[in-house]
């Protein structure tokens, strides 16, 4: 995703990468819309306040489908075959239907226990160690193990699965991305084949032979665009949900004493998290359709817009006191998730793995704590959220 050019339009002093939300409010306070540089892609709309956000997450005329975008010949990105981030109603429509039937509830739920068993192996593996990068022993390899297990994706292949994801969403280079696209599109084509083969009555095996009453199932290109979506925001997301939750976590003692206290708080604490430190800062590109007014501002046809959703949710109109983490807060209506048609369809799993993360982690380390200064944490220069590194210690 093209990164806006948050310097240029910073406050003083401001380090836009460290902290996004100061940019946000400033921007906000000058108004919900605005055009802003990007380094490598021209001017992008960026959308700040939550109530235009909401509009524009359910406005029809702004499309996900790169074709409307002016420049689409020379856009693009590193995508594997047809997914629903990039497709508009009836498409889209069509693909949420066939892959909506294998994320029910139940079937969601039924991961419990071998979501806290994967964590509770994580922690036996950290433990002894008295101090550890909560992100690389923890908060990354749980969603790894838990998406590769629903999907069915061997043990032996987790570990390169891990790299291409992270090049893809994080890309050290052009060339480096490129070559995470062909090593995964080949992988995943192999794996989706051999379940075509053997059901192996995991999540992917199960989207080979979904069929709806009138006999529509998912293309070959559209099952490894499918793939290509679960595996990667499968997991990168919630890593960053679990990383960026607990350490806001553990810069508000008080809140961590009353989350401790009280697991019922559990629930709302990740939707406090989701709000106030979420990993999806801001949608995927979309496409002015035609001359778009969003609170006031017209947008040209063929101009790219981000939604800012991290900045929706630091919006003080609609939440009081955005800057101040309180786990008893009611986050409902936040953005952590989207909205609209393209509300994350995987925002079932990724609750389940973070509320059961975070009980594993504090119920087995009761004097977690911050190892380094909180200012000196490093954070990804993107619009998905995520502290690089998390040092913790505790009593092994």
């Amino acid at each position: 995703m093209t990164m806006p050019a948050f310097e240029k339009v910073a406050p003083p002093g401001i380090d836009a990468v460290s902290d996004p939300y100061a940019v946000y409010a400033h921007l906000r306070e000058q108004g919900p819309v605005h055009r802003v540089p990007t380094h490598d892609a021209g001017d992008v709309w960026l959308v700040v306040g939550h109530e235009a956000a909401r509009a524009a997450l359910t406005d029809p005329r702004l499309r996900n489908d790169i074709h409307h975008s002016s420049s689409w010949q020379d856009d693009g990105g590193n995508a594997i075959g047809l997914n629903m981030l990039q497709t508009d109603p009836p498409d889209h429509t069509r693909l949420r239907r066939l892959v909506a039937r294998e994320f029910t509830a139940r079937r969601i739920e039924a991961l419990r226990p071998r979501v806290r068993q994967i964590a509770d192996e994580l922690l036996d593996a950290m433990l002894p160690l008295g101090r550890a990068d909560l992100v690389e022993a923890f908060a990354k390899p749980l969603p790894m193990a838990v998406i590769c297990e629903l999907l069915g994706v061997p043990q032996a292949d987790r570990e390169r699965f891990g790299a291409w994801s992270g090049e893809l969403v994080f890309p050290s280079s052009a060339e480096a991305a490129g070559a995470a696209v062909q090593a995964m599109t080949g992988y995943l084509a192999e794996l989706i084949e051999a379940k075509r083969r053997t059901d192996d009555g995991r999540l992917l095996g199960a989207l080979v032979r979904t069929m709806d009453e009138d006999g529509d199932r998912l293309s070959p290109q559209e099952m490894l665009g499918m793939a290509f979506l679960l595996l990667v925001a499968g997991h990168e997301t919630t890593v960053n949900l679990i990383a960026n939750g607990t350490c806001a976590l553990l810069r508000s003692p008080g809140q961590l004493a009353a989350l401790r206290a009280d697991f019922t708080l559990l629930d709302g604490a990740v939707e406090e998290m989701l709000r106030y430190d979420g990993p999806s800062q801001s949608t995927a590109h979309r496409f002015a359709s035609e001359d778009v007014e969003i609170a006031g501002t017209w947008i040209p046809a063929g101009d790219p817009v981000l939604v800012l959703l991290g900045a929706g949710n630091r919006d003080p109109e609609r939440f009081p006191d955005p800057q101040t983490f309180d786990i008893r807060r009611d986050a409902r209506g936040h953005l952590g998730f989207g909205h609209g048609i393209h509300h994350c369809l995987g925002a079932p799993l990724a609750r389940l793995e973070a509320t059961v993360a975070l009980r594993a982690l504090l119920e087995r380390c009761p004097d977690l704590a911050l190892d380094t200064d909180p200012d000196l944490l490093a954070w990804r220069p993107s619009l998905m959220r995520g502290v690089l590194h998390l040092p913790v210690r505790y009593a092994p």
